[in-house]
């Protein structure tokens, strides 16, 4: 008995264990740059972020290199029930700046990626190895389609299900 338990407990931990396949990130953010608002425009929503309406995401940069973020948004409409969460985000990669953690709730940090910025820094793609969330932000709280398309097949590549990808409700 005492054999088998030590055969397969390790067996346990391994099948617990998985990776993911390589996800794209960029190669070089520049930081300050990316600061600043940006609307959310569509994306696999995690739970909070069901029904939401007029989706900013917004970035300072912290002395200490942490990163203060403001998620705020209206619920179910775009006159519903304002919401604002504060989390936290810490660059892992500080050669490309494309690879942070984000903490909503210490001491957790969860994977947070730029998988695509384009060269004027007007268009991004956030997601996560996981491949369970993903977002398309702009500058402007509207993307032209031929734009709004790329990244919708940049998101297809990297392994989301884009039947999963919703539009989030802009209306300024």
């Amino acid at each position: 008995m005492k054999r088998a338990c030590l055969t397969f407990i390790p067996f346990l931990f391994l099948v617990g264990c998985s990776s993911y396949p390589p996800i794209r990130s960029e190669k070089n953010v520049d930081i300050n740059r990316f600061m600043g608002d940006w609307y959310v425009i569509a994306n696999i929503p995690t739970f909070i972020e069901e029904g939401a309406h007029n989706a900013i995401e917004t970035y300072k940069l912290n002395e200490d290199g942490s990163i203060a973020t403001t998620f705020s948004f209206y619920q179910d409409s775009f006159t519903g029930e304002k919401k604002e969460y504060h989390p936290t985000g810490y660059i892992y990669d500080k050669e490309s700046n494309a690879v942070w953690g984000m903490q909503f709730i210490w001491p957790i940090k969860s994977d947070y990626r730029i998988l695509y910025l384009d060269e004027d820094y007007n268009h991004t793609i956030i997601g996560r190895i996981k491949r369970d969330y993903v977002w398309i932000m702009a500058r402007n709280p509207t993307v032209p389609e031929k734009e709004y398309e790329k990244m919708v097949q940049i998101i297809e590549q990297e392994g989301y299900d884009i039947n999963e990808l919703k539009k989030v409700p802009q209306s300024w």
